[in-house]
């Protein structure tokens, strides 16, 4: 698992996105430009919540996300996505 020197802020947590798949479960190669964007990752880095609402995910949990949610970043060469948890949509 990654650590990133970046400590998100508040409701927001750090995700690493999983690997675009590289081919179908019939073994067709899939070509970069027809790769869907993936919406699983690992949580590798989370903020210290909101007042009344603490974070229900932690460090190492797989998560379901929007194909369009987060930012992406670059932090020490590695790119990450940062969101907020109400972006998430399941814990797997």
């Amino acid at each position: 698992m990654s650590k990133v020197s970046v400590k998100p802020l508040a409701d927001r947590v750090i995700v690493e996105a999983a690997a675009a798949e590289e081919k179908t479960a019939s073994g067709i190669i899939i070509p970069d430009t027809a790769k869907e964007k993936p919406q699983k990752g690992k949580v590798i880095a989370i903020g210290t919540g909101k007042k009344d609402e603490p974070l229900t995910v932690k460090v190492g949990d797989t998560v379901l996300y929007g194909k369009y949610a987060g930012t992406e970043i670059n932090v020490d060469g590695k790119e990450f996505l940062i969101m907020r948890e109400s972006d998430i949509f399941a814990i797997v």
